[in-house]
This record gives C-alpha cells, sequence and structure tokens, in this order.
C-alpha cells in the first residue's frame, strides 16, 4: 500500500515538472513599441508633443525627428530630467520659422512633416539592444547594427528592404502608399528577440510611424533553470517542492 502511495506521489511531481519546463519555453514575446504621429504646429508657430505611457527622452525625439540634445534645449530638461516625464506632459519640439496669427494661414503655409503626395506616409524601423529586457526602447540602451529590415504591403507592390546600424537614428522608408504593411526585421546573430520580430502596420496618409523591435545578447536570454538569479515564480516552485519534500517525508514517518 505504502509503494503504491509512493508511485503515486512520484508520478504527480514528474507531470508537475513536464509543466513547468513546457511554460517556461513556450512564453510569447510581447509586440513591439509602435508610434503613430502626425506634428501639427499651434498658432503662434510652437510644435508641441504630448507624453504617452512608456515614452523617453530618445524615443520622443526619434518620433519627431529631432536630436536628444534638440529635445532637452528647448524644453530645459537638464540632467536625469528625462526619468521623470509624465503621462500628459507637453514638450516643445519645434517652432515654425514665421508664425502666424490664424489658423488658417498656419494650415495653408509651412507644416513641419507635410505629405509631399496624397496618400503617403513614412514608415521608420528601430531595433535596439533591450538590455533590462523590458520590451521598450530607453536612453541607455544602445541601437543594434547589422538588422536586416523587410517592409512589404498586402498586394507586394511595395516590397522595401534595409539593414540597421549603430547610428541611433530608425532606418526610414518615406512616401510610401497608405495601407497594410507586414514589417518583418532579423536581428543579428548571437542575439534573442524581446520582442516579436513581425508585426503588422496600417499606414495612413501624413503618418509617421515609428517600430521599436528589442533584442538582446544571446548570454541574456529567457531564464531557465540553474541561473545564478532565477525568477520570481521558479523561486516560489522551489519552496513549494520542498514543502511538498518535507511533508512527503513526514508522511512516510507516520505510515510506517
Amino acid at each position: 500500500m505504502i509503494k503504491k502511495q509512493i508511485g503515486v506521489m512520484g508520478a504527480f511531481f514528474v507531470c508537475l515538472l513536464v509543466m513547468i519546463a513546457f511554460i517556461s519555453t513556450t512564453g510569447s514575446f510581447p509586440l513591439p513599441q509602435a508610434y503613430y504621429y502626425t506634428p501639427t504646429p499651434q498658432v503662434d508657430g510652437r510644435i508641441m508633443y504630448t507624453v504617452k505611457a512608456n515614452d523617453t527622452c530618445i524615443s520622443i525625439a526619434l518620433l519627431n525627428g529631432i536630436s536628444e540634445e534638440t529635445l532637452r534645449g528647448l524644453n530645459n530638461l537638464q540632467g536625469d530630467d528625462c526619468l521623470y516625464l509624465q503621462e500628459g506632459q507637453q514638450l516643445l519640439i519645434g517652432v515654425l520659422e514665421e508664425p502666424t496669427a490664424t489658423a488658417e494661414t498656419v494650415q495653408t503655409t509651412l507644416q513641419p512633416s507635410p505629405t509631399p503626395l496624397k496618400g503617403n506616409g513614412t514608415i521608420c524601423i528601430y531595433l535596439f539592444n533591450d538590455a533590462n529586457g523590458n520590451a521598450m526602447a530607453e536612453e541607455t540602451e544602445l541601437p543594434i547594427a547589422g538588422g536586416a529590415i523587410s517592409v512589404r504591403d498586402r498586394l507586394s507592390v511595395v516590397n522595401l528592404t534595409g539593414t540597421t546600424d549603430d547610428s541611433g537614428e530608425p532606418i526610414c522608408f518615406e512616401d510610401i502608399p497608405e495601407g497594410d504593411y507586414d514589417l518583418s526585421v532579423a536581428i543579428p546573430e548571437g542575439y534573442n528577440p524581446t520582442t516579436v520580430l513581425n508585426y503588422t502596420l496600417n499606414l495612413l496618409p501624413g503618418d509617421v510611424s515609428i517600430v521599436d523591435f528589442g533584442a538582446q545578447p544571446s548570454s541574456r536570454a529567457l531564464p531557465i533553470f540553474g541561473e545564478d538569479k532565477p525568477s520570481a515564480f521558479m523561486a516560489v516552485l522551489g519552496v513549494v517542492f520542498i514543502g511538498a519534500g518535507v511533508g512527503l517525508w513526514f508522511y512516510l514517518r507516520k505510515v510506517r
């Protein structure tokens, strides 16, 4: 009777281990960051940007085609100020050379990002070293060079390719027709993805859409059994197994 009970409990633990191994190796990656933006100047000529959740100075700068230094200078952001951006905060990203007095005049004269042809837009792709694995491009995380980029519409009329570099600027494809596009990135050898590497984007007329894809060196892949810093989930499972083992030991002593 005792041997049968031990066999049942042993089978239970084996099944539990198999389930844990399956869960730890089949997790899905988060989606890349995607930004959609069409800037509009105010009546006084200022071009403002409203901070969104998870925005950083570098992502805002990339999105608006300016340098981080320019963004900091326009808004007097010093030192670590970029770490404390608030959702809904207004940041100045540029000023029209000749501010006008009426909205009608502004609409018919200068625009910061005019659409050369009606129905066209811009798609930009940025591949970054996601050092902390949170799938968000941050100021301290560097770009990854050597990634192969593909931008293709559903009808394969537009089929564009490129290669990422370490300049810190996204690779942009300008003046392409509106529509649904399949974006894909092949990361260089020696990296593991921290976001999905394929993304479907709906490009609208006048849009400037930036999509961030993340990866990190293979030595910093997703946690597995035996790493120096196991995840909290695995730590809890370890405690459960220890408790189960102690309980089994006391049970066997009792039934003898």
